[in-house]
């Protein structure tokens, strides 16, 4: 998830090394900019992240929060929608089938409620305490997190996530996690990318060999 003010350097540089590092799912988040400033802003990210993508031979996909009409225009893969954006029906309607939508949510009952057909994931936040602000929610925690994950929508653990606490949010059920202080505000962040990769890929495996 991306901050321009968490970012230890250049933005475009560290989206570009955290997904050569690892990470598959970049998030264009900056309520400060709009229209043009905005376009331009995604569009620059959108080709940081495939740049990194290039570089470690795999694929990402970039979603924008809230904005979907820039989303469309920078052919990014999808949107993130909050509490104050259109509707996920509305979001997936527009995209088609394969279009990612994605949703926040701070409470397990909000996940359980949506639709696998319309939502293709739910961040659950705030985890953890957050790293790159002082957080506004208190924290869920791990159980809230196994609550939600026992739906049908994959969930993300945001707020607080890093290398050392990432397996506990996969044992709890999550799909993956959302970070944005682990990697913007690391000193090399393809290295805390590829740290956090790994703390999944371990903690997944034996979830992936029960199936």
């Amino acid at each position: 998830m991306t901050d321009r003010a968490a970012c230890a350097g250049d933005l475009a540089a560290a989206v570009e090394a955290a997904v050569a590092g690892g990470v598959d799912l970049v998030q264009v988040r900056d309520r400060a900019l709009g229209g043009a400033a905005l376009l331009a802003h995604v569009d620059a990210l959108v080709a940081a992240a495939r740049r990194g993508a290039a570089a470690r031979g795999g694929a990402v996909c970039v979603v924008v929060n809230r904005r979907l009409d820039v989303a469309l225009a920078a052919g990014a893969e999808g949107v993130h929608l909050g509490f104050d954006a259109l509707p996920a029906a509305a979001a997936r309607a527009l995209l088609g089938a394969g279009g990612l939508v994605g949703v926040s949510a701070h409470a397990p009952e909000e996940v359980l409620a949506l639709a696998p057909d319309v939502v293709d994931y739910a961040q659950l936040a705030p985890v953890f305490a957050p790293l790159s602000k002082a957080s506004t929610r208190p924290c869920v925690g791990l159980e809230a997190l196994a609550r939600a994950s026992r739906g049908p929508v994959p969930v993300l653990a945001q707020g607080g996530v890093h290398a050392e606490n990432a397996a506990a949010c996969v044992r709890a059920g999550a799909a993956g996690v959302a970070v944005t202080g682990a990697l913007l505000q690391a000193s090399d962040p393809a290295a805390a990318a590829r740290a956090l990769a790994a703390a999944l890929r371990a903690a997944a495996a034996p979830r992936d060999a029960e199936r």
